[in-house]
């Protein structure tokens, strides 16, 4: 691929994962409430609604990275794309909540394909600049939080529900919870077109890799190999504790501030709305500049050290606030505990931006070109795996201990992270080319 051909191909990647997680961040703020209509949506429920999308998605994205390296990174997403707008579709239709779980399910397994487009970029883009082009698919999440909260917000307006509703067919039910969901659909549905016009292919299939490819062992298989391998085990194990602990936070983080603020869906969206302005910021440019002068395992250690002390104290914000001024005077709504609230949030992205784009970026390095999708598919894996399990326990924490469990227990669970992170400085990279790829038995 030309150079212009890899610039172009890195945009087109950045918008089609833009538009898939535009869809995703126009849920998440009524997800929460969305489950609370059913029967029996309690916290609990919550969560295991979660964790059904993170064990699809555990089970699919090595598949997922490991078909893109057979057939090519380009055919994958797109048919990733079409999974979600179904899946978003039914989600909008749903009317008990066995459905809810079937299209969260079919969700993660489709979600999957951020290993896919994670291995687009390692395809076009140097080993020295990788964690910074990393940084910007890092930085489409963010944007994806900044715009979806916010549009999801717009759309359970009852103002919005009725002028929509007014114009629709009766046959197509439009309520609060349909609409943001349908519009979660649609933008996965652009994603499809941009991605079927515009996106060149970064890794045409081979006889050679079609080849390894079909020698692949399982993804479990996978997985254990390379919990074995120098290095990458270390990622691994920081992945599921990140993944783990960080599900309090996602999961818990508009019940508790509906619970302890008594915010609404669409005041939750503009929280989710100002962290994902800041993750933007980190892992667009922030990440970049940090990468140009320090080393992936100094940065995840800083990295690592801002997510726990945010995590931890996030269920105290309201403490917080009790020493910082009231500048209610200068804007109404700018009270302390707001204040407490948006100083830690301030923190919190900065620390999740730059501990998990050197995390990937340290995958990368560790593994082969040819195999940079099965790798990222096998880390985000084991990701998926700690968001399996720690939703419904954080969801438990929260119902049954307290609002404030899941986020003490999430910042304890972090701090092994130091220490996996800081073992990576002293584990020698293999040579290039290598004889095996870690996570992978030829």
């Amino acid at each position: 691929m030309s150079a212009a051909g890899r610039r172009r191909g890195l945009a087109i990647v950045f918008a089609v994962v833009f538009l898939d997680l535009l869809g995703f961040g126009i849920i998440i703020p009524i997800l929460p409430f969305y489950t609370r209509s059913f029967p029996g949506g309690t916290e609990f429920v919550i969560g295991l609604l979660a964790a059904s999308y993170s064990a699809m998605q555990f089970a699919f994205a090595p598949l997922l990275g490991s078909l893109s390296d057979r057939v090519g990174r380009r055919p994958v997403l797109i048919l990733s794309l079409c999974g979600s707008v179904v899946a978003w579709t039914v989600f909008g239709l749903a009317t008990a909540l066995w459905l809810l779980f079937a299209s969260r399910m079919l969700a993660g397994a489709m979600g999957g394909n951020i290993s896919t487009a994670q291995a687009y970029v390692a395809d076009v883009t140097p080993p020295e600049r990788r964690a910074a082009a990393l940084g910007f698919i890092g930085a489409a999440f963010g944007l994806g939080f900044i715009f979806g909260p916010g549009i999801g917000a717009v759309l359970s307006f009852d103002a919005t529900v009725a002028a929509v509703d007014s114009v629709v067919p009766d046959a197509v039910p439009i309520n609060r919870f349909s609409l943001p969901s349908f519009a979660a659909a649609f933008a996965s549905l652009c994603g499809v077109v941009v991605a079927s016009l515009f996106l060149p292919e970064s890794r045409p299939p081979s006889a050679d890799t079609d080849a390894a490819s079909r020698e692949r062992p399982s993804a479990i298989a996978q997985l254990r190999a390379a919990v074995a391998a120098p290095g990458l085990r270390e990622l691994l194990s920081a992945f599921f504790l990140v993944s783990f602990a960080f599900s309090g936070v996602q999961i818990m983080f508009v019940p508790y501030v509906a619970d302890v603020y008594g915010y609404t869906a669409a005041q939750s969206a503009l929280l989710l709305t100002y962290i994902g302005v800041l993750a933007v910021i980190t892992q667009g440019v922030l990440v970049g500049r940090l990468t140009a002068r320090y080393r992936p395992v100094t940065l995840s250690l800083a990295g690592t050290a801002l997510l726990v002390g945010s995590v931890g104290a996030l269920p105290f914000s309201r403490t917080l606030g009790l020493v910082l001024p009231d500048l209610s005077s200068i804007a109404p709504f700018l009270t302390p505990e707001l204040l407490g609230l948006l100083a830690i949030l301030t923190v919190l992205p900065v620390g999740n931006g730059i501990l998990s784009v050197t995390l990937t970026a340290l995958v990368s390095q560790r593994a082969s070109a040819e195999l940079q999708g099965s790798a990222f598919g096998i880390t985000q894996g084991a990701g998926s795996l700690a968001r399996t399990v720690g939703p419904p326990v954080m969801g438990g924490l929260y119902a049954a201990v307290g609002y404030w469990s899941p986020f003490v227990v999430g910042s304890l669970l972090l701090l092994p992270v130091a220490v996996l992170v800081a073992r990576l400085g002293t584990v020698e990279e293999p040579p290039t080319p290598r004889p095996t790829d870690p996570g992978h038995v030829r």
